[in-house]
């Protein structure tokens, strides 16, 4: 393992952090449109099963995100092959994390990783705009 100096340290853990988040967050905004595609064709089967009235808005939303979908996560259109960029993204996150359990320890990447998803939920919950 490298030593580093405690100001090095300090350094390389606010770098680590840096491209935890800009990575983490590239990545997620694809894999947001799955996770969000998987719970909107969800609502949207028990509000069919319900007999009611679902506005054309609500399914060509789920259309347009599907669209969105495929073109940021897959290289065809019918999901055989992903993107080059996602692959990146994945990858280099995967790297991120392991630098920063070499570096700083595991104990430290989970610590991040709790920081991160307590910021995204506040940011969730203090959002004005929907």
């Amino acid at each position: 393992m490298i030593r580093l100096t405690s100001g090095h340290k300090s350094l390389v853990r606010r770098y680590l952090l840096w491209a935890y988040k800009t990575t983490r967050e590239d990545f997620e905004r694809i894999e947001r449109k799955t996770t969000q595609l998987a719970v909107d064709e969800y609502i949207l089967e028990y509000l069919s099963k319900g007999k009611m009235e679902i506005p054309p808005e609500f399914k060509a939303y789920i259309a347009d995100k599907r669209k969105d979908e495929l073109k940021l996560k897959f290289a065809d259109a019918n999901k055989n092959k992903l993107h080059p960029q996602y692959i990146y993204l994945k990858n280099r996150l995967a790297a991120i994390e392991a630098a920063i359990k070499y570096f700083l320890g595991i104990h430290e990447m989970k610590r991040l990783r709790r920081l991160f998803e307590e910021e995204f939920t506040r940011r969730i919950l203090e959002a004005r705009d929907h």
